[in-house]
């Protein structure tokens, strides 16, 4: 393949993966290819890499039991042996915790200090992240790295909806609702854009459903609430994570012995889907079993009745709904699941067309429906990569 003179590479860091894009920087960010690094410190952590060449060339390998920091050493000599990597100009970080960042920020020593100090905020990705970007600085001090918060895009969120009943001075100190999800938010509003700039100004719920999973309600353009909080544990039951659970639970658990460490595991991994169903945390897997066990109906169940009611609390929160969009892994490809949650909220204006529903089409209300109910597959890689590139360009610019 032909090596483009203007790259950008995108790299998304978890506790047990890294995914990762390279972009040829245009009017849009084109996809050259695109893979992953998962199951990072298990026996066998992959390694798979898809080509945008015409043919969707796939690799996929299992390099062993790495962890983080081989495998990003692992990742980093693979990118240096490829010939597009010599004409990257910039790197694109999904940062999940952004502060008080309304927008993407250049990466210097600064921010990488403040990275640092809220370490604590989401152990279970914030140093992943750190640690790339550090490893990066280190072999390639040159490239411009930039930081995309998962943050940004609630800031607008107002202060009677953003702060905690529990002591001011915690507040002060930083505790208060964040809220995540915001670059794959951040893309669905662009795409909702381009459909309608007017409608996209209406009153608006986007639940992006996958293994994380949040709601957000949108006014006028600007995100007015959303369901997780100071961390991504918060919120709706997800396919590990317990979302919201009255505080008093960790109290009586740590009075019978349990950690503070031992809390956080049970809450963001034993905990949603997994947990109530004491099978599986994959709802399709869920949804195949239902009829047999009883646990995986209850916890489909429970999905469903969570996400529903915050519809509900948003749709009054913004005097009304226009549109609902549908996005993440289950939320595109899980028609059930989408007819259960729209189920009963014909009151509210919402009615389905079930035959676009079931083809997962971009539009699946009714045409009697006063609510539009989309379908939309989000792409945070590409969102990363195009506001990356635009402070690239922002910045040659200005020098």
């Amino acid at each position: 393949m032909k090596a483009s003179l203007l790259n950008i590479l995108t790299i998304n860091s978890g506790s047990s993966s890294i995914k990762f894009g390279l972009y040829e920087i245009m009017e849009k960010p084109q996809l050259l290819f695109a893979g992953k690094i998962d199951r990072i410190g298990l026996a066998d952590t992959a390694f798979t890499i898809k080509r945008n060449n015409g043919n969707s060339e796939k690799n996929r390998q299992e390099i062993g039991n790495l962890d983080f920091h081989t495998a990003s050493a692992f990742l980093l000599k693979w990118l240096q042996q490829q010939s597009e990597f010599g004409h990257i100009k910039c790197i694109g970080h999904r940062i999940v915790h952004g502060m008080t960042y309304t927008e993407p920020a250049i990466i210097d020593d600064d921010l990488l200090k403040e990275l640092n100090n809220i370490r604590d905020y989401d152990p279970g990705h914030l140093p992943a992240e750190i640690e790339i970007i550090q490893i990066i600085k280190q072999k390639h001090p040159n490239v411009m790295q930039v930081a995309c918060f998962d943050t940004a895009f609630h800031t607008t969120i107002p202060l009677f909806a953003k702060i905690f009943a529990i002591p001011r001075k915690y507040y002060r100190e930083g505790i208060q609702r964040f809220g995540f999800h915001g670059i794959s938010y951040s893309y669905l509003m662009e795409e909702l854009k381009k459909k309608n700039e007017k409608e996209a100004k209406g009153r608006i719920i986007l639940a992006h459903l996958g293994n994380g999973a949040s709601l957000a309600a949108v006014k006028d353009g600007k995100c007015m609430d959303t369901s997780m909080g100071f961390t991504s544990a918060g919120g709706i039951v997800m396919s590990t994570r317990s979302g919201d659970v009255d505080p008093g639970v960790a109290w009586y658990l740590m009075q019978k012995g349990m950690n503070a460490k031992e809390f956080n595991d049970v809450i963001n991994h034993q905990s949603g889907l997994l947990g109530i169903s004491e099978t599986t945390s994959d709802m399709q897997d869920l949804l195949k079993s239902e009829k047999e066990d009883e646990r995986a109906a209850e916890a489909v169940n429970i999905f469903c009745y969570q996400i529903k009611k915050y519809i509900g609390a948003y749709t009054a929160a913004l005097e009304g709904l226009d549109i609902l969009v549908f996005s993440g892994g289950i939320g595109e490809n899980a028609p059930v699941i989408r007819s259960r949650i729209c189920e009963g909220f014909r009151y509210a204006g919402v009615e389905l067309n079930e035959e676009q529903n079931q083809k997962n089409a971009f539009q699946i209300s009714a045409k009697n429906s006063t609510v539009e109910v989309y379908v939309v597959p989000t792409d945070e890689e590409v969102m990363i990569a195009k506001t990356t590139a635009d402070i690239w360009k922002r910045q040659t610019n200005t020098n």
